[in-house]
This record gives C-alpha cells, structure tokens and sequence, in this order.
C-alpha cells in the first residue's frame, strides 16, 4: 500500500504578465555558481531575444558548492519578484542548492508579484513550488548558462512560450510510444533527481491529475528505477494523468530507462510518450509548468490548451 503524499493543489492558477519587446529579466541563482564566459553568452542571447538583462553585483558570490549562502540566494530571488522593474526572473545556472532555500521563502508574498520564471534542472524544485504553492504558471527552459550554446530553436521556444500570445505545441518528433493513449492534465515535473530529493519534506511533490514531465543527466538506470519507486511508493504518483520523457543524457541504454519506466507506471495505465526535446539534450524546449495540456500519442505531441502568460 502506497503512503499518500501531501496533496497540494493550487485552487488556482495565476499566469504572469507576457514579456514584451525591451523588457528587463532579472538573473538570479539559487543553486550552484557558474562559469563566467558561459554566463555572458548567454546574457548576449537574451540581449539578442530582444531583452534587457538586470545582473546584480552579488549574483557572483560563493559559498563552497553553492552561488552565496542560503539565505542571500533566497533575497536575491524574493528581491526580484517584488521589483516592479522586472518582468521575468531567469536563472543563471541549475547544479544543486534550490532545495536549500525553499522554507526560506514567503510563497504569499511571491504570489502577489507573478513574473515569469525560467530554468531546469536543479531549478525544477523551484518551478513545481511555485505551482504547487502558489498557482504561478513557471517555465520549464534553458537557464543563462545554457542558453548561449541552445541554438536557434532553443532560444525561439523560450520567446514564443513566454511572449507568445498562441498555446504552445511540442511535438516529439523521435519519440517512442511506451503507451498509447490520449489525456488532459496539468503539465508538472521536470528534473527527477531533484524532485526526488523532494520527498519527505514539506515539499513532497503530488502529481495527481497532471501530465508528469521527467528528465535526467549522469543517473545509471538502477538509479532511475530507485527514484522512481521511492516516489512511487510515497503516493507522488497516484491519480497520474500521463507521462512524457524528456532527455536522459548519460543515463546508459535509453531503451533500459523505457523498460523502467514502463513497469513502474503499468499499473496506472496512463499514456506515456518519449521523446519531448527538453531537458539537458543538445535541444531544450521550453515548456509550461502549471498549465493544462493535452497528450496525445497518435498525433506525438504535448499540446497546451491556452497561452502561457497573459
């Protein structure tokens, strides 16, 4: 018998104001420090999407494996939702740390402030909070770092979701049907390391009713299957709408992680499609966390039921 997570679900969803042409996005980094010459090219590729970049003089401090310590990552990130200056917040870098300053934020006073706010990875505990515990539409997309070497499309992904005034459509063009089907959910998810080491805190991740998105980079598939059964027995996972596989880099046999993934959700009897071109892959797409879409296997795609931002 699976013990039942925490249900948190939003009674609400608030989608943050669209970016616009000239807006200025604040960087902050609440995770790990990062390496300098990535970083200004990514901030010459927000400059190039049209944006203006707010670097603050302290984003550049360290503390051993972390971008400053936990409470001055934390400021930095409430700061900047309370700046009426800024439009968005994108993350400078992933690595690990996010989970550190979780129970120093004040989520009702960051609900009151919506902006859009963008990363992956390790960023993904902020991203799924931020949903879960105050309905804020977050992005799933290239942090600075990555941004400078995402590409074209890459980069043409994370303005049309967070610009863009038409839902967004992704379709996995390579993937894998592991289970046919078609279902509606509250897209959700992100890095499964980091959402894993979510479990057993306030903070335990519930994924009912939602399409759950999973990627990964370096985990061995004994690793991955760990994961997973660990949130599964937690009750993450009851009431599961559907499943869509992002990018699992270094993570051995890709067709060992279907095999995995396929035994832990059978009993569900969800859809699960492969394949979506996000996560740590050469190809980022950005996706919505916090918002309803639409997955379909026949047609291979993930398709969101209305614009990200508002």
């Amino acid at each position: 018998m699976a013990f039942q997570a925490a249900v948190m679900i939003p009674s609400h969803i608030i989608k943050p104001p669209r970016l616009r042409q000239g807006d200025t996005v604040g960087v902050v980094a609440p995770a790990s420090p990062f390496d300098m010459d990535a970083f200004e090219r990514g901030i010459k590729s927000i400059e190039s999407m049209g944006f203006r970049a707010a670097v603050p003089e302290e984003l550049f401090e360290r503390s051993g494996f972390l971008a400053g310590d936990d409470s001055h990552r934390a400021h930095l990130v409430q700061r900047f939702f309370a700046d009426p200056n800024l439009r968005g917040i994108i993350c400078a870098r992933g690595g690990y740390g996010s989970v550190r300053i979780l129970s120093l934020l004040d989520f009702k006073k960051l609900q009151k402030d919506p902006k859009v706010f963008i990363g992956f990875s390790d960023i993904s505990v902020l991203l799924n909070t931020l949903y879960a515990r105050c309905g804020m539409v977050t992005f799933h997309g290239p942090v600075i770092t990555a941004l400078g070497k995402s590409g074209d499309r890459g980069r043409e992904s994370l303005r049309a979701v967070i610009s863009g005034d038409q839902p967004v459509v992704v379709a996995a063009t390579d993937g894998i049907v592991l289970k046919p089907g078609r279902a509606a959910g509250v897209v959700a998810g992100g890095n499964l390391t980091a959402l894993c080491h979510l479990v057993g805190t306030p903070f335990t991740p519930y994924f009912g009713k939602n399409i759950l998105f999973l990627e990964d980079v370096g985990e061995a598939p004994y690793r991955i299957d760990r994961m997973l059964i660990q949130m599964k027995m937690a009750g993450c996972f009851h009431g599961l709408s559907g499943v869509v596989l992002g990018s699992f880099v270094d993570c051995g046999d890709v067709e060992e992680i279907h095999r995995i993934v396929s035994e832990i959700f059978e009993d569900t009897g969800v859809p699960i499609l492969t394949g979506i071109p996000a996560g740590h892959g050469e190809e980022n797409r950005s996706l919505p966390i916090g918002l309803e879409a639409t997955l379909d296997t026949d047609a291979m795609e993930l398709r969101y039921h209305e614009p990200a931002t508002s």
